[in-house]
């Protein structure tokens, strides 16, 4: 729309104003009658005789009909101006394209209407360079991290170059960002790239705390393992202490028996008889238990190996001679009653025919020892042996063994 106003001192050079639709916050001007209403949030600029004269406020107001003229209608609400696609480049080189929308309100509408021509095209333009510039002092990885930061800048710059027009600026934000094709691809496969490094980092991750469970784990296991050997060992050193405590308090029990029937009467001739029998068995247990058997020197003379054998008893048996007993004599101990285990003497029985019923038993036994140790080659003078054997048995004399003793 055009309205032409003629001006009273240059009749003949027309003045024309353009009061275009798509302005945001410079509006329509109306007639002036005389009694004028200004709407809530709108400042209406009076000239009078061509001069500024005041603003009107919100109300009613009154102004003289063709002396006083409403110049300017300034909108003093917050309007939203559309800042179109311009392109920018990066300090990193890369070409974008971006558009936003930029937020103002008009503060002073004196200098909104005479600081500046048509001042939303003016914001527009200085949005549009600031941005830019803006834009290329960063990089494109700091466009998409410090949008906000930009965001602020701009509108930092935007006041200060806007403050002689009497316009704040609230606000501006990027509405949009676009990047050439090979850029997003580039980007892409950035982005791929760094979703698997930490998909990679999160199962190493994850495999270094189960590699740690395990590892803690398997020590705890062994050290429960280690405590529980160290109380099974401990336990069978105490059992294995108080069970030798046992066998020896049993032996010693058991050698106190034996001393106090060694003591005995007959008990002497007893335990004699029980170092024969020990002394023929140890030779039997050989010959059963391996083909190499260890014998003396006179094997085949029976009556000399339990000689020997109890010789070497009555040896360790004899008590030191006591120094009131003269030299080559012996102490002489009283016997007591003989060793259940051994038998009292019946009735009629003295202790030399006890004596001589354990020799013959030793030599009986004694004999089959023989028989079991004898070798293929001797067995061309078995019978010559059971022939001594059989007069053995038989002779009634026994002194033989006792004087080979």
């Amino acid at each position: 729309m055009l309205r032409i106003f003629a001006n009273p001192r240059l009749v003949s050079k027309p003045v024309f104003q353009i009061l275009a639709p798509r302005r945001c916050f410079a509006l329509r001007t109306p007639i002036n009658t005389g009694i004028l209403f200004v709407p809530e949030k709108e400042a209406w600029v009076i000239e009078r005789l061509g001069k500024f004269h005041k603003a009107l406020s919100p109300g009613l107001n009154f102004c003289i009909p063709f002396v006083d003229r409403i110049a300017y209608v300034q909108s003093l609400k917050e309007v939203a101006i559309e800042i179109p696609d311009q392109s920018a480049i990066t300090s990193d080189n890369v070409v974008l394209h971006l558009n936003g929308v930029l937020f103002l309100k008009v503060k002073d509408p004196y200098r909104a209407s005479y600081g500046v021509a048509e001042a939303d095209f003016a914001i527009t333009q200085l949005a549009q360079t600031t941005m830019r510039s803006e834009i290329g002092k960063i990089t494109l990885d700091n466009v998409f991290k410090e949008r906000e930061a930009l965001n602020l800048q701009i509108v930092h710059v935007l006041g200060k170059a806007a403050e002689p027009w009497g316009i704040e600026c609230l606000r501006y934000e990027i509405r949009d960002i676009q990047l050439p094709q090979k850029i997003k691809e580039a980007m892409q496969m950035q982005v791929e790239a760094d979703r698997k490094k930490r998909a990679a980092i999160l199962e190493s991750e994850g495999q270094r705390e189960s590699a740690i469970n395990r590892a803690e784990g398997m020590k705890r296991s062994q050290v429960l393992a280690s405590e529980g050997e160290r109380t099974q060992i401990t336990n069978k050193a105490l059992g294995e202490a108080e069970a030798i405590r046992r066998l020896a308090e049993s032996r010693a029990d058991a050698v106190r028996l034996i001393a106090a029937a060694i003591e005995t009467k007959h008990g002497t001739s007893a335990v004699q008889l029980a170092v024969a029998e020990q002394y023929i068995e140890a030779f039997s247990e050989l010959a059963k238990q391996t083909n190499t058997v260890l014998l003396p020197a006179q094997t085949g003379d029976v009556a000399s190996m339990v000689a020997q054998a109890l010789t070497i008893f009555k040896t360790m048996n004899e008590p030191p001679a006591h120094p009131n007993t003269p030299s080559g004599g012996r102490s002489t101990t009283t016997s007591s009653t003989t060793d259940s285990a051994f038998g009292e003497p019946g009735a009629g029985q003295t202790g030399s025919s006890v004596h001589t019923r354990l020799i013959g038993n030793t030599l009986s036994a004694s004999k089959r020892m023989l028989r079991a140790t004898r070798t293929p080659t001797q067995e061309t003078h078995r019978s010559t042996d059971e022939t001594q054997d059989q007069s053995t048995e038989t002779m009634p004399d026994v002194e033989r063994v006792s004087s080979a003793r």
